[in-house]
């Protein structure tokens, strides 16, 4: 009984060491205050451009509700991701993100480069004349690229 007392025991206190807890760094993000996230989408790799979008599912985790903003700055090669021809079950993830007022915002230069208009792409795309622009006057705003690397 001892020995199935302290397996218990270990075992609890293992489970709670993995539940590890976010520290928010001051000031807290809040309503008025929300973390600002910025990530760069400009490779139409599937594989990239999906871990781009777990990466921000994980950041939609841990952040409470309304207190993170996300804008996917999608630019050269990545415009062709936001395209309607594009990967299906990619394309309804980034719907999904997109609920949760994650904006995806487009770089017109690119579409004038390739000849593609805004009805090749998925609704609710946000447009831009530059992404790199974009990035650049975000980061000036106060945004924060945390673009993963892959």
């Amino acid at each position: 009984m001892k020995r199935l007392l302290m397996l218990l025991m270990g075992v609890l206190f293992f489970a709670s060491m993995l539940e590890a807890k976010m520290e928010f760094a001051d000031p807290r993000p809040s309503f008025d205050q929300p973390r600002k996230i910025i990530m760069k989408l400009n490779r139409s790799d599937i594989h990239y451009a999906n871990h781009i979008l777990g990466t921000i599912y994980n950041l939609l985790k841990i952040y409470p509700s309304d207190t993170l903003k996300v804008a996917v700055i999608v630019y050269g090669p990545g415009m062709r991701v936001i395209k309607k021809d594009y990967d299906k079950k990619t394309l309804e993830r980034i719907q999904s993100l997109m609920e949760y007022e994650v904006e995806f915002v487009g770089c017109i230069n690119t579409m004038e480069t390739m000849k593609w208009t805004k009805k090749d792409f998925i609704d609710d795309i946000e447009y831009v004349q530059a992404g790199v622009a974009a990035v650049i006057e975000r980061q000036a705003a106060g945004w924060i690229d945390a673009t993963p690397y892959y």
